[in-house]
């Protein structure tokens, strides 16, 4: 099987009455089977081709994550198009930019987002608009013989462009199916499994591997922020045994009494996980496996750690600055950690030596080649020994058990007349106190600054600026808020950051 639309049709003739997909819709849980979701994307897949749609024709989706969402992309994928995401709330430049570059032949919008057709010029020139298909579907529809090749594109993201251009990153067939196998293994996908599921890719893992997913009764797009009530009431009656999300997700779960207690499996990951994260997840999930997970965009996953795994030693070496643990990387990956400013491009994959820092790339079936029509690979590919390789953006070292920790993003990291400091010498530090809600240390006016945001009505220690001095940052500053990424809630936002000082 090296298609979406074949392993979903392969569950499907497995399983048709099993449950595909969880839910709640207007205060009422509901299901989804294999065969019911089938139906329905056969139909919205024959409603595009009725349309005009055809095979490699980008289609841009405006649908949160929803058990339509899925009847979307499922519908797309068998046609053979193209499913393209950007995210609104990046803003309307954002918007203009992605379309630019690829101008989508429909729209796939909920009512609310609908309305922004009018206000943007390359939205106005999408031909068609669609409304979320039904979810209900008698009968299966024809459609004509045929569907994608493994080669053919599936689905179209977009970087953020925080830190340069935003890139179109496009994921074809054959590199989704290659992410499902390395999933299944990495994060232990069990067919009948049920799984509290908040980063929308994994549904589709769930999806080949036969695991039910519950989408939570929360807006997910920001997970810092749910009802943490809701979703624990929800959880009481569907009884997800596993989940995978944001650190800031289980950080609001974790708000409710016993709302994790009786998960059998946490997986995550999206933005760095500090030990007082994982110390506080073991706490309240404590017969649970806790996994660290580590990827990017064009590489998910690369490394994960379970907390069981985690010595003694490595807690110390995490809160006296060494870095933040990532684990051993997964077994179809290739890692590399090489110099993180290159006077040129790398001709072999010699390492830097074990306990050196440096920039972390990768390679391997599940790691993006490239961007659409090639605008961004000079920035983050390169050939090396007959392969193309990511560069991440973040630096980190490997210790002697082949282990990796991170540091941080190369970007971020401050060099002065002093040397070369990465951001998590001082974050993991400042991370390992009780009362810091976030870290971030950069360079401003010359002098390493600490930015912290507390814990609400937590004060400081006595001891917390001297330890955090001691690791390398010059003076400690306290703000009311630090900015994160929209997406995870969790990663400091270090070019919105700067911006504010």
């Amino acid at each position: 099987m090296t298609t979406v639309p074949e392993i979903f049709a392969l569950r499907t003739a497995e399983m048709p009455t099993a449950e595909a997909l969880a839910f709640t819709k207007n205060g009422r849980d509901e299901a989804l089977t294999y065969q019911q979701l089938n139906r329905a994307s056969a139909a919205f897949a024959a409603n595009l081709q009725a349309r005009g749609i055809r095979a490699g024709d980008p289609i841009l989706v405006f649908v949160p994550m929803s058990p339509e969402l899925y009847v979307v992309l499922l519908g797309i994928f068998r046609l053979g198009a193209v499913a393209m995401f950007v995210d609104p709330s990046a803003g309307p430049a954002f918007i203009q930019s992605c379309c630019r570059q690829l101008p989508p032949k429909a729209l796939v919008a909920i009512n609310s987002l609908r309305w922004l057709k009018p206000f943007f010029s390359t939205l106005r020139k999408i031909p068609i608009s669609l409304p979320p298909p039904r979810l209900q579907c008698s009968e299966l529809p024809e459609l004509p013989p045929g569907g994608p090749s493994p080669n053919d594109p599936a689905l179209i993201t977009f970087t953020s462009g925080s830190t340069g251009r935003s890139k179109a990153a496009v994921r074809t067939h054959e590199f989704l199916v290659e992410q499902y196998h390395v999933l299944r293994s990495s994060i232990d996908l069990r067919s009948g499994e049920r799984d509290l599921t908040t980063l929308p890719i994994f549904v589709l893992a769930n999806l080949a591997a036969g695991v039910v997913s519950i989408l939570p009764d929360a807006k997910i797009s920001r997970p810092g922020f749910i009802d943490a009530r809701r979703v624990a009431a929800q959880m009481d009656r569907l009884k997800p045994t596993r989940t995978g999300g944001s650190p800031a997700f289980y950080q609001r779960l974790a708000t409710e009494k016993n709302a994790l207690a009786k998960f059998e499996k946490i997986y995550t990951g999206g933005a760095p996980v500090f030990p007082k994260i994982l110390k506080a997840l073991e706490a309240a999930a404590p017969h649970a496996k806790i996994t660290a997970v580590y990827g990017s965009t064009e590489a998910e996953p690369i490394a994960h750690v379970e907390i069981s795994e985690i010595l003694d030693a490595d807690w110390t070496a995490m809160a006296e600055g060494r870095g933040l643990l990532a684990g051993r990387p997964v077994p179809s990956i290739q890692a590399r950690v090489i110099p993180d400013q290159w006077g040129k491009v790398p001709e072999k994959t010699d390492p830097v030596p074990t306990g050196m820092a440096g920039e972390i790339v990768v390679t391997g079936p599940h790691v993006l080649k490239g961007y659409l029509q090639g605008v961004g690979d000079e920035e983050t590919k390169f050939r090396m020994d007959g392969q193309i390789w990511h560069r991440t953006g973040d630096a980190g070292w490997f210790d002697d058990s082949g282990r990796l920790w991170l540091l941080g993003r190369c970007s971020a990291k401050i060099e002065d007349s002093r040397g070369t400091l990465y951001p998590f010498a001082v974050e993991c530090v400042a991370m390992s106190f009780p009362f810091i809600r976030r870290a971030a240390c950069v360079a401003h006016q010359n002098r390493r600054l600490l930015l912290v945001e507390l814990e609400p009505g937590s004060p400081c220690s006595p001891d917390f600026e001297a330890r955090t001095l001691t690791a390398g940052a010059d003076a400690l500053r306290i703000l009311p808020r630090i900015p994160v990424d929209p997406r995870h809630n969790a990663k400091i936002n270090y070019p919105a950051l700067r911006k504010r000082l």
